[in-house]
């Protein structure tokens, strides 16, 4: 994580949604002979390829399946910045899988240009992956790995093979055991059994971690189990996870997934560039910050009390050091933080991006327990950052909000009040800045329009949560404390016709008022950017 993406570790990522251009057709140029060539070219059933991908398309698809056992393809959109990000780790990847013995091919499919495949399959978002094994046209398999050259080497590596390891003695277990420094264990008395293959379901999803299965009573009896087992061992913490298969449940893929991924982690992560996305990926609810610099050894023994309180929370709640000194620096103003701060502690709630802070920090581990407790409890209300605002913040055509300024204007039952939330390094937010401008200056004389923005990476609202920039918010006149997003084309004159209708465009249905509390953000996500980034249609 770099650049912008660093500055803002913490928002939640939720859905990611970025305005595309309708599908069409392209404007014909060339004459006559341009046409036939690409008419030539498009009929053509040849496998062509760009960087070691191969380049497919409505009539050389059928081709490529029937010539290749594994094929990933993905789906993209030229204009599409993930899909852009994603080109060369991809080509990457082909070249890696093809020289291990044309284990796999990569193709792309421009899914713009390609309607019919498109709609075939149900694509909606950019980039989309999909595996195609052993020609099977009708049920592809969703890429669910990492969207980086090494995340879809070992996805596909783990579909070309067996997804575990049969283990039949002991000398082989131990030593598979002891081969990575996670390794997840599957004792089943019956390798058939329904568990069973619920473990091997897993197998086949978590990529990133070997997995073995054992039979043998022998190898029951030296690991001192009686009953189905899944084990995760691992060289740190406890060294050992048993999650014991229930009888009369049995074990359901989902949940063993999601107890493999929090059990993999140490009970205590620092904050670094190889752990980000690990921290990221877990998807556990809260994360519990200690801030502090690891060049003092006063704040290190910190480290201490944090680690003692984390036991009594795994699953629920992440506790992460930050060190302000080093990788962590980045992310201190998205708390509204320097470094003079540290040592210090924050909660945050990854559903809503909510931060929590001890009205005094104290680091024993009684009172981390206490506080984070109490956060779970609902007895804590969030720190709100806000930023003071400019003292012409009123008197420009474009009012300037911040945190401790919006309700007030907001929410005032006289005004119809019209406001951007945006990021100052977003490039949409950017692009739309001038017509917000010119929408300002329309109606600056206007008594009962208020036209504002507010910077989202700088100000946090109570009662409403912006995941993606630009969202744009109508508050018309009169009691009730109502919400409208704006969804629509954001030039000067559609924007200018929303006004003037009363928060609804001539042409559609009435817009359904919000209230804060269910509003969600779309446009440009968080710089976050996890693997499930795209670009939707």
């Amino acid at each position: 994580m770099r650049g912008c993406r660093a500055r803002l570790l913490w928002l939640l990522v939720l859905s990611l949604a970025w305005l595309g251009p309708v599908l069409g057709g392209e404007e014909e140029e060339g004459g006559e002979v341009v046409a036939e060539e690409e008419e030539d070219e498009v009929l053509s059933d040849e496998l062509g390829e760009e960087d070691g991908v191969l380049v497919l398309h409505e009539h050389n698809f059928a081709r490529a399946l029937s010539e290749h056992r594994l094929l990933l393809v993905e789906f993209y959109a030229p204009w599409c910045g993930h899909c852009q990000r994603l080109a060369p780790a991809f080509a990457q990847a082909a070249a890696t899988l093809r020289n291990e013995s044309g284990l796999a091919w990569l193709g792309k499919v421009d899914a713009t240009a390609q309607v019919a495949l498109a709609k075939e399959f149900s694509i909606t978002a950019y980039p989309t992956l999909k595996l195609f094994r052993d020609g099977n046209r009708t049920h592809p398999l969703a890429y669910t790995g990492r969207m980086d050259a090494e995340g879809i080497v070992r996805w596909m590596r783990r579909r070309a093979g067996p997804s575990t390891t049969l283990l039949q003695d002991t000398d082989t277990t131990a030593t598979f055991i002891g081969s990575q420094d996670l390794v997840v264990v599957g004792f089943f008395k019956d390798r058939g059994s329904e568990a069973a293959q619920a473990f091997y379901e897993v197998a086949g999803e978590v990529v990133d971690v070997p997995f073995g299965v054992a039979e043998a009573a022998e190898l029951f009896e030296a690991y001192g189990l009686s009953a189905d087992t899944v084990c995760l061992f691992k060289k740190f913490d406890e060294g050992r996870t048993d999650f014991p298969v229930d009888p009369a449940r049995g074990l359901d893929a989902a949940e063993l997934t999601r107890l493999l991924r929090v059990h993999s982690l140490e009970l205590v992560m620092e904050f670094t560039n190889e752990t980000s996305d690990q921290i990221f990926s877990a998807k556990i609810p809260h994360h519990m910050l200690l801030f502090l610099n690891k060049s003092s050894s006063e704040q290190l023994e910190l480290r201490d009390g944090f680690r003692a309180a984390a036991g009594a929370f795994r699953g629920e709640v992440l506790f992460v050091v930050v060190d302000v000194a080093g990788y962590g620096a980045d992310v201190l103003p998205f708390f509204g933080l320097t470094p003079a701060d540290s040592p210090t502690l924050r909660l945050v709630k990854m559903e809503n991006n909510r931060k929590y802070q001890m009205d005094q920090d104290a680091f024993s581990d009684t009172a981390i327990r206490a506080f984070v407790q109490a956060v779970l409890d609902g007895k804590v209300k969030p720190h709100l950052l806000s930023a003071e605002p400019p003292e012409d913040w009123d008197t420009r055509p474009v009012k300037v909000l911040v945190g401790k300024t919006f309700e007030q204007v907001a929410f005032d039952e006289t005004k119809n009040v019209f406001v951007k939330f945006y990021a100052p390094w977003c490039s949409h937010c950017q692009e739309m800045a001038a017509a917000w401008e010119e929408l300002g200056e329309r109606y600056k004389d206007h008594e009962d329009i208020v036209i504002a923005k507010l910077d989202a990476t700088a100000n946090e609202l109570e009662n409403i949560t912006i995941h993606g920039f630009p969202t744009l918010h109508y508050f018309p006149a009169g009691p009730g404390r109502k919400m409208v997003e704006y969804k629509s084309a954001r030039d000067v004159e559609t924007l200018s016709k929303f006004l003037e209708n009363g928060g609804t465009l001539p042409e559609e249905p009435p817009a359904v008022p919000k209230t804060p509390e269910n509003s969600t953000g779309r446009e440009e996500p968080s710089p976050l950017g996890t693997a499930e980034s795209r670009d939707e249609l």
